[in-house]
């Protein structure tokens, strides 16, 4: 039996969309509804997509329905920026029986206040307790954990949720942590400025994500993260950085890194060429 609920947009996973997608990220049936399931889910998901804003960055189509990142994530082999990565994971989650509501939050409302509300989809899933399910921040949590107030730590990376002084609830990233914080209530819904924040982040020029390449994929004990031509590759006590420096190098690091299959990797490369002169001048 499914619990959907009310706020939910997209898809309903068929049997077979949902066996696809399981294989894809090579988990085997039965899966318990408990926190041991969802974290196992949680942590094969992160460990198979790539969280990537190619879309927006390219000016190619994007949707913000879950079935559209089913088509373009586990059909095809790209990855997907928040509303993807995580409308996906709460349609699984959905369609396994598990009681899931999709959340309205702001990456750093901290900084940019109440506009920012909208710009990103996190995911609260009920079991014994309400609990934070997060694929989509792309450098963060690789397992659920209770939406509650308090630090969290895991792999040797440190976080926390805390109170903002209006009522939110702001779940901080680790120091290294492309976006710093976002901000979400465990009972605030809200479709319309999801949809209405995605169309703006993928198509207006002054959208971070139309101005600036950034790809992020989770490794056994960090992550690596691609911003237009560096390449970081980030431990709890260590970071180093490499350049991408040519059409065929950035090619071979959605290939081989990324696990990603891009349409003509080097008229991406010419985008990022082109951000680099402009910055230079």
């Amino acid at each position: 039996m499914t619990h959907a609920p009310s706020n939910e947009i997209g898809m309903t996973l068929t049997a077979s969309q949902l066996d696809t997608y399981l294989a894809r990220i090579r988990v085997d049936r039965p899966i318990s509804l408990d926190l041991h399931g969802l974290s196992k889910l949680h942590r094969a998901h992160l460990m198979t997509f790539t969280w990537e804003a190619l879309d927006a960055f390219m000016g190619w189509p994007s949707s913000i329905t879950p079935a559209s990142a089913f088509a373009k994530m586990v059909e095809g082999r790209r990855g997907g920026w928040c509303y993807e990565m995580n409308g996906l994971f709460g349609a699984v989650l959905d369609a396994l029986g598990f009681r899931v509501t999709r959340l309205c939050g702001g990456v750093d409302r901290e900084k940019l206040g109440d506009i920012a509300i909208g710009n990103h989809l996190t995911l609260r899933v009920d079991l014994d307790r309400p609990y934070l399910a997060e694929v989509g921040v792309a450098d963060a949590i690789v397992e659920p954990v209770p939406l509650a107030v308090g630090p969290i730590s895991q792999r040797g990376f440190d976080f926390s949720i805390m109170p903002t002084e209006d009522g939110w609830l702001r779940f901080n990233n680790h120091v290294h942590g492309i976006a710093h914080s976002f901000d979400f209530r465990a009972d605030h819904s809200d479709e319309a400025a999801m949809a209405g924040t995605h169309s703006w982040l993928i198509r207006d020029p002054a959208s971070p994500f139309t101005n600036a390449l950034a790809v992020l994929r989770h490794t056994a004990d960090g992550y690596v993260a691609l911003q237009n031509d560096c390449l970081r590759t980030v431990k709890p006590n260590s970071v180093s950085e490499h350049r991408i420096t040519s059409a065929d190098h950035l090619a071979d690091t959605f290939e081989t890194i990324f696990d990603l299959e891009i349409p003509r990797p080097e008229r991406v490369w010419d985008k990022v060429q082109a951000i680099g002169r402009d910055k230079a001048a």
